[in-house]
């Protein structure tokens, strides 16, 4: 069966709007896009901030001993009794209300100041907690930026995958058109069938690697549920760091360090908590109540006084204490060192990586311009008959090569770049 040319027409047509429909319900995303979902929806960093107001509230709860305690109460009852003569037998039975109500209150004095410490203690796990937020954040940026050059990878992916099947296929007709003329052997055309076999395979494996990339950048951005997207962008490193920077000047603000000096912080003010409860405690307390067996109650009394007291032998217990408190903040104090020499480390490494990678991609597009150009040269060669079919392939073969290298090389110094920012230990709001 034919088609005329004006059916041919209307198929082409509603072939071309599906296509456009299918373009349109992809959304499109840019790196700010996926920064701003992500800091609102991803449940790391809402995990994060609940942390900082749960140490908050640990300090409001702390320092509310510190301001006096009030307490009402309000009472009534009713006893009944029955009481039996033993002369008569005569069981009598009489009622009593009791009604009353007053307010006491209590208020802390002096406990060596064991209170006060707790307080600046949880002040300062209040900054760790901050800081274990922005080092959230940093982690989350990593993971963000890392998908979303997948996904940005694997488009590219698909546009040199399809640039290689055509050179393949352009391959494989003149070798084709010389085995049939009798000047190429057939093991030339097996080989030219393969090379188009392996092209569509791995464009066909480019197209999956899209819907993989595009389930972890879903992940990473905190969305729910999987929707189609495209991302926009390009493969250029802006954070290239080119000068070397001061590595020791760069440790002091990373939140991993951070977090273990306000935890370090923390466990000297618990030292001297545990100091504290060597120290006699002394608190006033006063009060006021009416009573009767009537209401309102008439009767009134108040009570003021002052209550002191004073460890004298708990079998060890705050000698334990302390201790205690002193390994906790050489713990600290020996996991906030051992940090920061990681850190320096990490960040001379992959400020290193860095650098390499940007030189890297540099290289491999000298390379792709050369072999591009040798693939010229090669193809009229090849069709002339000056070269034969083994020197050819392998100039084709290396400009296959060279095209997958370069584009692994742009992203490679994109993940560099990411890793590099992570090691500074900026958040996810860092421009680049």
């Amino acid at each position: 069966m034919r088609l005329s040319r004006s059916n041919f027409l209307v198929i082409a047509l509603l072939l071309f709007n599906g296509f456009l429909i299918s373009a349109r319900a992809e959304e499109i995303l840019t790196w700010q896009d996926c920064v701003k979902e992500a800091a609102k929806n991803h449940p790391d960093l809402i995990s994060a901030a609940e942390n900082i107001n749960q140490q908050k509230a640990s300090k409001a709860i702390t320092a509310s001993s510190l301001y006096p305690q009030v307490d009402s109460s309000m009472d009534a009852s009713t006893t009944a009794t029955k009481t039996t003569s033993t002369i008569t037998g005569v069981t009598t039975k009489t009622t009593t209300d009791s009604y009353s109500y007053g307010v006491t209150g209590t208020q802390l004095v002096f406990d060596g100041f064991k209170t006060v410490n707790n307080v600046n203690a949880a002040k300062e796990n209040i900054k760790s907690a901050q800081q274990n937020y922005r080092f959230t954040s940093s982690e989350v940026r990593l993971n963000l930026r890392t998908a979303f050059i997948n996904l940005l990878k694997a488009q590219e992916l698909i546009r040199v995958a399809e640039e290689i099947i055509k050179i393949r296929r352009d391959n494989l007709i003149l070798i084709t058109l010389r085995y049939q003329s009798g000047l190429e052997h057939r093991g030339a055309l097996l080989t030219a069938e393969a090379n188009v076999a392996e092209a569509s395979f791995e464009l066909a494996q480019a197209k999956r690697d899209v819907g993989l990339a595009q389930r972890q950048l879903t992940k990473e951005m905190g969305r729910k549920e999987l929707k189609p997207m495209l991302v926009k962008g390009d493969f250029a490193v802006r954070d290239t760091a080119k000068e070397k920077p001061d590595f020791e000047v760069l440790v002091k603000s990373n939140p991993s360090l951070l977090q273990l000096v306000a935890k370090k912080n923390a466990a000297s003010f618990d030292i001297k908590s545990a100091y504290a409860d060597f120290a006699p405690k002394l608190s006033g307390s006063t009060g006021a109540d009416k009573s009767g067996s009537r209401w309102p109650p008439r009767n009134h009394s108040w009570n003021l006084g002052l209550s002191l007291t004073m460890p004298v032998f708990e079998g060890g217990l705050r000698l334990a204490q302390v201790a205690q408190a002193e390994a906790l903040y050489n713990q600290a104090a020996a996991n906030e060192r051992s940090t920061r020499d990681s850190i320096v480390v990490s960040l001379e490494q992959t400020w290193a990586t860095l650098q390499d990678y940007i030189e890297t991609v540099q290289v491999q597009r000298k390379t792709l311009d050369a072999t591009e150009e040798r693939s010229k040269i090669a193809e009229a060669q090849y069709s002339t008959g000056f070269i034969n079919f083994d020197n050819w392939i392998i100039i084709e073969n290396d400009l296959v090569s060279a095209k997958k290298a370069y584009l692994a090389a742009r992203a490679n110094a994109l993940f560099a770049e990411a890793n590099w920012v992570q090691a500074k230990g900026e958040t996810l709001e860092y421009a680049d």
